[in-house]
């Protein structure tokens, strides 16, 4: 990680007003420094939280992977995001293609984390209609914590039963084969889990946004372009009304710009 520039309107109006041009200051951001930044606001009920990374052509993946339009910076600020999550809720597609593993331990976090009364790592929530997973994975078989699958009542039953016989716990959380995101948001919070982490796929965000659930959006913008037809961060049906977010705080590092955005309507309870 090289220098990031903290950026938030206070900061930014506050350089303005000292002298015309004058900049924010270049410093490097530590871990317990961007863990601060990005600290869950306090409160009872769960907080869904939004990671992804997009190029300036609007492209959420390169070559169904979001790993090419990323940099080493994006993925400490994935760690840091990770590392405050109670759970991090994937879509099984994003599972498939990204090839999800457990997520892992990391000593830094290691006593915030114990003295939050979390687990050693977040656990991995899959969001799925047909439980289609290859349940003789790591994901399934050897997490530090078990992994859950989010899943509807009429999930097919023999799938249901392999997936907890790999370990992992199954929770209902729709009606019919699909996930009511409502309800999953609700469910992981009975289980404890209030600080949630999605990293998508585009179709899953779109979920959680169509159903007003989503909190906060941290977006990397990825000074690249891919043409192409790539997905979205957000995909699926469009809101009726846009809905806005407002800007938290702001980081550049080698031209990417990290951007945390938070509902104006949304506070802590």
């Amino acid at each position: 990680m090289r220098r990031l520039f903290p950026v938030t309107y206070e900061t930014a109006a506050q350089a303005l007003a000292e002298a015309p041009g004058a900049d924010v200051t270049e410093r490097e951001w530590g871990l317990g420094e961007l863990a601060e930044a990005y600290a869950y606001p306090g409160g009872r009920r769960p907080w869904l939280r939004a990671n992804m990374v997009s190029t300036l052509d609007g492209a959420a993946q390169h070559d169904g992977r979001s790993q090419p339009i990323s940099n080493a910076t994006d993925m400490r600020i994935f760690g840091v995001l990770r590392g405050l999550a109670d759970v991090v809720v994937v879509g099984a597609e994003t599972v498939r293609q990204e090839g999800y593993r457990p997520a892992r331990a990391r000593e830094a976090f290691a006593e915030p984390r114990k003295a939050a009364g979390q687990g050693p790592a977040p656990a991995i929530a899959v969001v799925t209609a047909r439980l289609d997973l290859d349940f003789s994975l790591p994901l399934f078989t050897s997490p530090l914590v078990p992994t859950l699958v989010l899943t509807g009542a009429a999930a097919a039953p023999d799938r249901i039963a392999e997936a907890e016989r790999a370990g992992a716990r199954v929770v209902i959380a729709g009606d019919g084969a699909g996930v009511d995101p409502v309800r999953a948001v609700r469910a992981l919070g009975d289980l404890g889990h209030t600080r949630l982490l999605t990293e998508g796929g585009p179709r899953l965000l779109g979920q959680f946004i169509a159903a007003g659930v989503l909190d906060e959006m941290c977006v990397t913008l990825s000074p690249m372009l891919t043409a192409g037809d790539a997905q979205r961060i957000a995909g699926g049906p469009s809101v009726p009304v846009p809905l806005r977010f407002e800007l938290v705080s702001l980081l550049e590092e080698a031209g990417f710009l990290y951007g945390r955005y938070g509902r104006p309507d949304r506070q802590s309870e």
